[in-house]
């Protein structure tokens, strides 16, 4: 008698299993779940994603060397970096966000007027690096040297506490804001 409740039971959640694993592949081919870039997230599809990052950059992160903090010279280089590949999206000094961050469905936080200087360098650089995937941050480990998105990721850390030469240089980056 056992034995049938233990197989029946094991039956039970197969089915289930079937069930849900067909009922997901409908919704998915007859078009029920939202794909374009203007329509919210579910709480389900936000949950997920958030919860995938953190792991990854918890566990990809584990052991990493950080290096010094950034130098004057590192910093202004890191501005220049900033400026050419990140305000577009990200904003400048003044907080205020381009067309482009405008039409982001996940919107892309404007560092300027809330920076991540809380975050470990180490979640900074692994999000500059390997990008974050279903949004539009790009990876840049193909396109800047190592050097260069430990730079950033360090600007990103002191932005709030600047040396004078450094943020006068931040402040000068033009606003990517139409007027």
């Amino acid at each position: 008698m056992g034995r049938f409740r233990v197989r029946s039971f094991l039956m039970g959640i197969l089915f289930t299993l079937l069930v849900s694993a067909a009922l997901g592949l409908g919704a998915l081919y007859s078009g029920y779940i939202p794909a374009a870039a203007d329509t919210k997230p579910s709480k389900f599809e936000r949950w997920a994603a958030k919860t995938s990052l953190r792991e990854t950059i918890q566990r990809d992160t584990r052991g990493t060397t950080v290096p010094p903090a950034p130098d004057t010279k590192e910093l202004l280089h890191a501005v220049q970096l900033y400026g050419a590949n990140c305000a577009v999206c990200h904003g400048a000094a003044d907080g205020k966000p381009s067309k482009i961050a405008k039409g982001f469905y996940i919107r892309s936080p404007q560092l300027g007027e809330h920076g991540v200087e809380d975050d470990p360098v180490t979640e900074t650089y692994w999000k500059v690096k390997h990008g974050i995937r279903f949004t539009g941050m790009p990876a840049f480990g193909g396109t800047l040297s190592d050097d260069d998105v430990w730079a950033l990721a360090g600007f990103l850390k002191t932005m709030d506490k600047l040396p004078p030469a450094v943020d006068a240089a931040w402040q000068k980056i033009p606003s990517a804001a139409a007027p």
